[in-house]
């Protein structure tokens, strides 16, 4: 399991880290969320001794992280890392091997790897030679290549087109699967919501929220309406204190509520207005959760 307890970092008058704690633990797959500068990739430079926290710890199996343990870990950084004129299978081979694997067994570990990624007839060409796309699935097959037991990614989902994000979607799926703790860190908030069950939700170096993601809907003081009206005013809102539009597509719109409101007074208005055809009621979406946690 890794933790994350009470790590503060200050970088001289910015404060990145201010107490952030939590864990994830093996055969979990925890969505590391927040707002750009929030500390999520300090956080994730700290478990790879990339960045050294002024207080707390990083602890893998309740113990502090040594080099050996981090040979078992795989991270896919924002910035990618690879070397841009070396063929793709041959770098993949390389990381395995920086990673303790024998040359029998990461040669054929990095084919493996690149053809489940659909880089295969790539293998042989140069990183540059690759679009962003391809780049990024080069990075993957070099964090996952030594089957680690953490796996670490940065931004994955970044610029890849819905086939890619299919593909890497379960990739982590696998790997939680396999038994391996994964966290990863993503501005795509409905990606996050399909195929996490856990989160973590960072703001100003600390967590706001932690833990599985029904509960964290289930405790937010607002609720959501999904409503779709036809024959009403393409403009039309129910005149219900407490109510806010969140968002309007094709006669369908999402109402945000707080949770004392009565949401058959918004049905009643609909009905006034139009023929509703679907109407459903229920804890707030992942990015309402997030949004109402990074305002306070």
């Amino acid at each position: 399991m890794l933790e994350i307890a009470d790590i503060r970092k200050a970088f001289g008058e910015v404060q990145a880290l201010d107490g952030c704690s939590f864990s994830v633990e093996r055969g979990r797959m925890l969505g590391f969320l927040g707002p750009n500068g929030a500390g999520k990739t300090t956080t994730m430079r700290a478990i790879f001794g990339l960045v050294e926290p002024d207080s707390g710890e990083v602890l893998w199996d309740r113990q502090p992280i040594r080099p050996a343990d981090r040979l078992r870990f795989g991270y896919m950084p924002e910035e990618r890392g690879l070397y841009p004129r070396m063929p793709v299978g041959e770098q993949i081979a390389y990381f395995g091997r920086l990673h303790g694997m024998s040359a029998a067994a990461a040669h054929p570990a990095a084919e493996t790897w690149l053809e489940r990624l659909g880089l295969a007839e790539r293998a042989g060409a140069k990183v540059e030679e690759l679009s962003h796309g391809n780049q990024q699935r080069a990075q993957l097959a070099a964090a996952l290549v030594h089957e680690p037991e953490l796996l670490v990614l940065d931004e994955p989902f970044a610029g890849l087109d819905p086939v890619a994000v299919q593909t890497l979607a379960e990739v982590l799926r696998g790997e939680a699967a396999r038994g391996a703790a994964v966290l990863f860190s993503s501005h795509q908030l409905e990606l996050v919501e399909d195929i996490c069950e856990e989160v973590a939700i960072i703001d100003h170096g600390r967590v706001a929220a932690t833990g599985e993601l029904a509960t964290l809907r289930r405790r937010s003081q607002r609720r959501q309406v999904e409503l779709q009206l036809e024959g009403g005013p393409s403009d039309w809102l129910p005149h219900v204190a407490g109510v806010e539009l969140v968002a309007r597509h094709n006669g369908g719109l999402r109402l945000s509520l707080e949770g004392d409101v009565d949401p058959e007074l918004v049905l009643h208005e609909a009905e006034q207005a139009g023929q509703v055809v679907g109407f459903s009621y229920g804890p707030p979406s992942l990015s309402e959760v997030f949004l109402e946690l990074v305002r306070r």
